[in-house]
Protein backbone atom coordinates (compact mmCIF):
# COMPACT_ATOMS: atom_id res chain seq x y z
CA UNK A 1 0.00 0.00 0.00
CA UNK A 2 2.12 2.91 -1.41
CA UNK A 3 -0.02 6.08 1.01
CA UNK A 4 0.05 3.34 4.46
CA UNK A 5 -0.75 6.21 7.39
CA UNK A 6 -0.84 3.96 10.02
CA UNK A 7 0.40 0.73 11.32
CA UNK A 8 -1.82 -1.23 14.37
CA UNK A 9 -0.03 -4.04 15.75
CA UNK A 10 -2.62 -6.85 17.19
CA UNK A 11 -3.01 -5.99 20.97
CA UNK A 12 -3.38 -9.14 23.41
CA UNK A 13 -7.01 -9.23 24.68
CA UNK A 14 -9.41 -12.09 27.03
CA UNK A 15 -12.77 -12.42 25.84
CA UNK A 16 -13.86 -14.58 29.11
CA UNK A 17 -11.22 -17.28 28.85
CA UNK A 18 -10.12 -17.09 25.28
CA UNK A 19 -7.33 -14.85 24.48
CA UNK A 20 -7.48 -12.71 21.38
CA UNK A 21 -5.79 -10.28 19.33
CA UNK A 22 -7.46 -7.18 18.90
CA UNK A 23 -6.91 -4.99 16.17
CA UNK A 24 -10.04 -2.06 16.44
CA UNK A 25 -10.49 -0.05 17.59
CA UNK A 26 -7.38 1.98 18.26
CA UNK A 27 -7.01 4.71 20.34
CA UNK A 28 -5.30 6.91 17.02
CA UNK A 29 -7.91 5.13 14.57
CA UNK A 30 -11.53 4.02 16.36
CA UNK A 31 -12.97 3.29 12.75
CA UNK A 32 -12.23 2.01 9.50
CA UNK A 33 -15.13 2.51 7.16
CA UNK A 34 -17.89 1.49 9.13
CA UNK A 35 -15.36 -1.28 10.45
CA UNK A 36 -15.69 -0.43 14.38
CA UNK A 37 -14.59 -3.77 15.66
CA UNK A 38 -11.81 -6.58 14.59
CA UNK A 39 -10.76 -9.66 17.09
CA UNK A 40 -8.21 -12.16 15.56
CA UNK A 41 -9.51 -15.43 17.39
CA UNK A 42 -6.44 -18.15 17.78
CA UNK A 43 -4.82 -19.58 16.46
CA UNK A 44 -5.36 -21.98 19.17
CA UNK A 45 -5.13 -25.63 20.01
CA UNK A 46 -8.01 -26.43 22.84
CA UNK A 47 -7.91 -30.23 24.21
CA UNK A 48 -10.47 -32.45 24.74
CA UNK A 49 -11.07 -30.91 28.45
CA UNK A 50 -11.16 -27.18 27.14
CA UNK A 51 -13.97 -25.57 24.87
CA UNK A 52 -14.41 -22.30 23.12
CA UNK A 53 -17.39 -20.86 25.10
CA UNK A 54 -18.52 -17.25 25.27
CA UNK A 55 -21.74 -16.96 27.36
CA UNK A 56 -24.85 -15.56 26.25
CA UNK A 57 -24.10 -11.31 26.34
CA UNK A 58 -26.30 -8.47 24.65
CA UNK A 59 -25.51 -6.28 21.42
CA UNK A 60 -27.43 -2.97 19.88
CA UNK A 61 -26.62 -0.39 17.03
CA UNK A 62 -24.09 -2.95 14.84
CA UNK A 63 -24.09 -6.07 12.97
CA UNK A 64 -21.07 -8.88 13.63
CA UNK A 65 -19.52 -10.85 11.05
CA UNK A 66 -17.82 -13.97 12.16
CA UNK A 67 -15.58 -15.78 9.98
CA UNK A 68 -13.36 -18.92 10.37
CA UNK A 69 -10.20 -20.09 9.28
CA UNK A 70 -10.18 -23.09 11.05
CA UNK A 71 -12.60 -24.84 13.78
CA UNK A 72 -16.17 -24.54 14.39
CA UNK A 73 -18.99 -22.27 16.25
CA UNK A 74 -22.70 -23.16 17.78
CA UNK A 75 -24.31 -19.70 17.71
CA UNK A 76 -27.48 -19.09 19.44
CA UNK A 77 -29.79 -15.95 19.53
CA UNK A 78 -33.00 -14.75 20.98
CA UNK A 79 -34.54 -14.88 17.16
CA UNK A 80 -34.21 -18.35 17.71
CA UNK A 81 -31.35 -19.41 15.47
CA UNK A 82 -29.05 -22.16 15.90
CA UNK A 83 -26.29 -22.13 13.57
CA UNK A 84 -23.20 -23.81 13.19
CA UNK A 85 -20.69 -21.21 12.27
CA UNK A 86 -17.86 -23.84 9.51
CA UNK A 87 -14.53 -22.37 8.17
CA UNK A 88 -15.48 -19.94 5.05
CA UNK A 89 -19.05 -18.57 5.96
CA UNK A 90 -20.36 -15.98 7.30
CA UNK A 91 -22.17 -15.67 10.03
CA UNK A 92 -24.08 -11.75 9.92
CA UNK A 93 -25.76 -10.87 13.15
CA UNK A 94 -27.75 -7.38 12.77
CA UNK A 95 -28.52 -6.35 16.58
CA UNK A 96 -30.42 -3.52 15.63
CA UNK A 97 -32.08 -2.30 19.05
CA UNK A 98 -31.19 -5.68 20.72
CA UNK A 99 -29.81 -9.19 20.56
CA UNK A 100 -28.33 -11.64 22.69
CA UNK A 101 -25.91 -14.28 21.41
CA UNK A 102 -23.82 -17.06 22.68
CA UNK A 103 -20.81 -18.72 20.79
CA UNK A 104 -19.41 -22.20 21.93
CA UNK A 105 -17.55 -25.13 20.77
CA UNK A 106 -20.52 -27.36 19.11
CA UNK A 107 -21.46 -30.20 21.35
CA UNK A 108 -20.37 -33.04 18.99
CA UNK A 109 -16.89 -31.31 19.37
CA UNK A 110 -16.82 -30.95 23.13
CA UNK A 111 -14.81 -34.13 24.23
CA UNK A 112 -12.14 -33.93 21.46
CA UNK A 113 -9.11 -31.70 20.37
CA UNK A 114 -9.92 -29.57 18.02
CA UNK A 115 -8.32 -25.89 16.58
CA UNK A 116 -9.64 -22.46 16.50
CA UNK A 117 -8.86 -19.09 14.55
CA UNK A 118 -11.01 -16.70 12.81
CA UNK A 119 -11.80 -13.01 12.26
CA UNK A 120 -14.90 -11.74 14.54
CA UNK A 121 -16.34 -8.35 12.93
CA UNK A 122 -18.38 -5.71 14.44
CA UNK A 123 -19.78 -2.74 11.81
CA UNK A 124 -21.48 -0.05 13.00
CA UNK A 125 -24.79 0.52 11.89
CA UNK A 126 -26.45 4.04 9.86
CA UNK A 127 -28.19 6.22 12.31
CA UNK A 128 -31.87 5.70 10.97
CA UNK A 129 -30.84 2.11 11.18
CA UNK A 130 -29.63 1.79 14.82
CA UNK A 131 -32.86 1.23 16.41
CA UNK A 132 -33.78 -1.30 13.53
CA UNK A 133 -35.36 -4.61 14.92
CA UNK A 134 -32.54 -7.65 15.14
CA UNK A 135 -31.77 -9.60 12.26
CA UNK A 136 -29.68 -13.23 11.15
CA UNK A 137 -28.42 -14.44 8.38
CA UNK A 138 -25.94 -17.30 7.48
CA UNK A 139 -23.99 -16.92 4.35
CA UNK A 140 -22.34 -20.75 3.16
CA UNK A 141 -18.98 -20.84 1.57
CA UNK A 142 -20.34 -21.84 -1.72
CA UNK A 143 -22.29 -18.16 -1.56
CA UNK A 144 -19.31 -16.18 -1.57
CA UNK A 145 -18.28 -14.38 -4.50
CA UNK A 146 -14.16 -16.25 -5.52
CA UNK A 147 -12.48 -15.68 -8.32
CA UNK A 148 -9.07 -16.11 -9.69
CA UNK A 149 -7.22 -12.95 -11.51
CA UNK A 150 -3.30 -12.41 -12.58
CA UNK A 151 -2.16 -15.50 -10.05
CA UNK A 152 -4.17 -13.95 -7.66
CA UNK A 153 -6.89 -15.27 -5.67
CA UNK A 154 -10.07 -13.49 -4.16
CA UNK A 155 -13.29 -13.65 -2.56
CA UNK A 156 -15.39 -11.14 -1.79
CA UNK A 157 -16.69 -11.78 1.66
CA UNK A 158 -18.83 -8.79 2.26
CA UNK A 159 -20.02 -5.81 0.36
CA UNK A 160 -19.32 -4.76 -3.05
CA UNK A 161 -15.96 -4.17 -4.92
CA UNK A 162 -14.85 -5.35 -8.34
CA UNK A 163 -18.40 -5.40 -9.74
CA UNK A 164 -19.65 -7.85 -7.69
CA UNK A 165 -22.26 -7.85 -4.83
CA UNK A 166 -21.70 -10.29 -1.93
CA UNK A 167 -24.53 -12.20 -0.36
CA UNK A 168 -24.06 -10.99 3.07
CA UNK A 169 -27.12 -8.26 3.26
CA UNK A 170 -24.77 -4.99 4.24
CA UNK A 171 -26.31 -2.00 5.46
CA UNK A 172 -23.87 0.29 4.43
CA UNK A 173 -21.57 0.97 1.58
CA UNK A 174 -18.58 -1.14 2.40
CA UNK A 175 -16.25 -3.86 1.33
CA UNK A 176 -13.97 -7.05 3.23
CA UNK A 177 -11.87 -8.52 0.28
CA UNK A 178 -9.59 -11.64 1.23
CA UNK A 179 -6.54 -11.97 -1.34
CA UNK A 180 -4.32 -15.10 -1.24
CA UNK A 181 -0.56 -15.31 -3.22
CA UNK A 182 0.94 -18.31 -3.55
CA UNK A 183 3.72 -15.94 -5.36
CA UNK A 184 5.23 -12.72 -5.08
CA UNK A 185 3.82 -10.26 -7.24
CA UNK A 186 2.54 -6.42 -7.99
CA UNK A 187 -1.51 -5.83 -6.63
CA UNK A 188 -2.91 -3.02 -8.03
CA UNK A 189 -6.56 -2.82 -6.82
CA UNK A 190 -6.96 1.29 -5.51
CA UNK A 191 -9.38 2.05 -8.39
CA UNK A 192 -11.70 -1.25 -6.64
CA UNK A 193 -11.77 0.87 -3.89
CA UNK A 194 -13.48 3.62 -1.85
CA UNK A 195 -13.92 5.63 1.62
CA UNK A 196 -11.05 4.04 3.60
CA UNK A 197 -9.45 1.30 3.74
CA UNK A 198 -7.54 -1.34 5.76
CA UNK A 199 -5.17 -4.00 5.25
CA UNK A 200 -4.81 -7.20 7.42
CA UNK A 201 -2.00 -9.41 7.12
CA UNK A 202 -2.90 -13.01 8.26
CA UNK A 203 -0.02 -14.75 7.15
CA UNK A 204 3.45 -13.86 4.23
CA UNK A 205 3.31 -10.44 4.32
CA UNK A 206 3.48 -7.38 1.92
CA UNK A 207 6.59 -4.73 0.80
CA UNK A 208 5.57 -0.98 -0.09
CA UNK A 209 7.94 1.78 -0.75
CA UNK A 210 10.60 -0.33 0.86
CA UNK A 211 9.28 -1.23 3.56
CA UNK A 212 8.47 -5.15 4.65
CA UNK A 213 4.90 -5.61 6.79
CA UNK A 214 4.27 -9.01 8.22
CA UNK A 215 1.40 -11.10 9.96
CA UNK A 216 -0.72 -9.59 12.90
CA UNK A 217 -0.32 -6.06 11.20
CA UNK A 218 -3.39 -3.83 10.56
CA UNK A 219 -2.29 -0.83 8.15
CA UNK A 220 -4.14 2.03 7.43
CA UNK A 221 -4.82 4.06 3.86
CA UNK A 222 -4.25 7.75 3.54
CA UNK A 223 -6.46 7.16 0.20
CA UNK A 224 -8.20 3.75 -0.66
CA UNK A 225 -7.46 4.76 -4.30
CA UNK A 226 -3.78 4.35 -4.03
CA UNK A 227 -3.95 0.75 -2.95
CA UNK A 228 -1.12 -0.73 -4.40
CA UNK A 229 1.69 -3.16 -2.95
CA UNK A 230 3.73 -6.07 -3.55
CA UNK A 231 2.68 -9.42 -1.90
CA UNK A 232 4.98 -12.59 -0.53
CA UNK A 233 4.40 -15.54 -2.04
CA UNK A 234 2.01 -17.47 0.05
CA UNK A 235 0.34 -14.85 1.89
CA UNK A 236 -3.13 -14.10 2.61
CA UNK A 237 -4.35 -10.88 3.39
CA UNK A 238 -8.07 -9.26 3.83
CA UNK A 239 -8.78 -5.86 2.90
CA UNK A 240 -11.83 -3.79 4.36
CA UNK A 241 -13.40 -0.76 4.91
CA UNK A 242 -15.63 1.40 3.15
CA UNK A 243 -17.72 5.26 3.36
CA UNK A 244 -17.12 6.49 6.87
CA UNK A 245 -20.49 7.70 9.08
CA UNK A 246 -21.05 11.63 9.35
CA UNK A 247 -21.42 11.08 12.77
CA UNK A 248 -19.46 9.70 15.51
CA UNK A 249 -19.99 6.12 17.34
CA UNK A 250 -19.26 5.43 20.78
CA UNK A 251 -18.50 2.10 22.26
CA UNK A 252 -19.27 0.82 25.40
CA UNK A 253 -19.01 -3.03 26.17
CA UNK A 254 -20.79 -4.61 23.69
CA UNK A 255 -22.88 -1.64 22.76
CA UNK A 256 -22.66 0.68 19.66
CA UNK A 257 -24.77 3.96 19.00
CA UNK A 258 -23.98 7.65 18.05
CA UNK A 259 -26.00 8.32 20.96
CA UNK A 260 -24.66 7.64 24.64
CA UNK A 261 -27.86 7.82 26.32
CA UNK A 262 -28.82 5.00 24.02
CA UNK A 263 -25.84 2.71 25.32
CA UNK A 264 -27.00 4.12 28.73
CA UNK A 265 -30.69 2.11 28.28
CA UNK A 266 -29.06 -0.35 27.04
CA UNK A 267 -26.63 -0.99 29.53
CA UNK A 268 -29.33 -0.55 32.52
CA UNK A 269 -31.88 -3.48 30.42
CA UNK A 270 -28.69 -5.91 30.70
CA UNK A 271 -27.77 -5.14 34.20
CA UNK A 272 -31.67 -5.88 35.04
CA UNK A 273 -31.65 -8.82 32.69
CA UNK A 274 -34.55 -7.56 31.00
CA UNK A 275 -33.59 -8.26 27.54
CA UNK A 276 -34.82 -11.85 26.03
CA UNK A 277 -33.22 -15.21 27.01
CA UNK A 278 -31.85 -17.77 24.47
CA UNK A 279 -33.79 -20.79 24.35
CA UNK A 280 -31.62 -23.83 25.53
CA UNK A 281 -29.09 -21.18 27.06
CA UNK A 282 -31.16 -19.47 29.67
CA UNK A 283 -28.87 -20.99 32.68
CA UNK A 284 -25.64 -18.31 32.18
CA UNK A 285 -24.81 -14.89 31.08
CA UNK A 286 -21.94 -12.11 30.88
CA UNK A 287 -22.38 -9.97 33.33
CA UNK A 288 -21.94 -6.11 32.25
CA UNK A 289 -18.09 -5.45 33.45
CA UNK A 290 -17.90 -2.99 36.28
CA UNK A 291 -14.76 -1.69 34.91
CA UNK A 292 -15.16 -0.63 31.36
CA UNK A 293 -11.47 -0.50 29.67
CA UNK A 294 -12.54 -0.76 26.16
Amino acid sequence: MSNINLIIEERAASIGKFMVGRLLPFREKRMVGPFIFIDHMGPVKLNERENFDVLPHPHIGLSTLTFLFEGSIMHRDTLGNAVEIKPGAVNWMTAGNGIVHSERTPEHLRHSDKHMRGLQIWVALPKELEQMKPEFFHIDAAQIPAWSEGGLEFKLIAGEAFGRKSAVPVYSRLFMIEIKSTERQTVNIGHELYGEAGLYILEGGIESEGDNYHPKQLLVAKDSNLCEFTIEANSTIYIFGGEPFPEERFIDWNFVASDKEIINQAKQKWIAQAFDKIKGDEAEFVPYPALNKK
